[in-house]
C-alpha cells in the first residue's frame, strides 16, 4: 500500500529518541505541552495529534517529543489532565519502556492554590501541598478545594 493512499490517513514519522504520550484525554494535548513548558520557542521537535479516533477512549490526543524523556514530576502533572495516558520511552526507534501514569495521593509543588490568602501564595518558603480526593484537590494548608479547571492551576 502506498504511503500516499488517502485511506491510510495522515502518517506521522517515528521518532528516534524521546517520549510518546499516548491516550491523552481528547482536547488536552496543548495543556500537556503547556505544563511541560514546551512552547513554540523551545527547541523540541514535536508531533501533536488531537481528537484521534480510539477504540478504548472514543477520541484521544497523542504527543511525540523528540530527544526528551519526561521526569517523574512531569508525569505526575500529566496524570492530573490525562489519567489514562501511557508514556512510551523511545530509543533508536524502539519502545524501551512503556508505563501508565498514576495520580499520587499527595501533590507537592505541582498545583498552585487559588486562594490568595493561602500561606503558599505568600513570601513564606512553603510548598503547596494538595491531597487528591475523588471530588477534587484539597489544599492541606487552607482547606480550599479545586473541583474544576485543574489545568489552569498546575505549576
Amino acid at each position: 500500500m502506498s504511503t500516499k493512499d488517502p485511506s491510510r490517513g495522515l502518517l506521522v514519522s517515528p521518532i528516534r529518541n524521546g517520549t510518546v504520550i499516548d491516550h491523552i484525554t481528547a482536547g488536552e494535548a496543548l495543556n500537556v505541552l503547556r505544563i511541560l513548558g514546551i512552547t513554540g520557542s523551545t527547541p523540541e521537535c514535536l508531533s501533536i495529534a488531537t481528537n484521534v479516533e480510539s477504540k478504548r477512549m472514543g477520541k484521544k490526543d497523542i504527543v511525540k517529543i523528540e530527544n526528551r524523556e519526561l521526569r517523574t514530576e512531569e508525569v505526575d502533572r500529566i496524570a492530573l489532565l490525562a489519567p489514562q495516558a501511557k508514556i512510551n520511552i523511545i530509543r533508536e526507534y524502539k519502545v524501551v519502556e512503556k508505563k501508565g501514569v498514576e495520580i499520587p495521593e499527595v501533590l507537592r509543588g505541582v498545583v498552585r492554590c487559588p486562594n490568595p490568602g493561602c500561606i503558599t501564595n505568600t513570601n513564606e518558603p512553603v510548598e503547596s501541598t494538595f491531597e487528591v480526593l475523588p471530588k477534587g484537590l484539597h489544599c492541606l494548608y487552607c482547606d480550599w478545594l479545586i473541583k474544576d479547571d485543574i489545568a489552569n492551576h498546575i505549576i
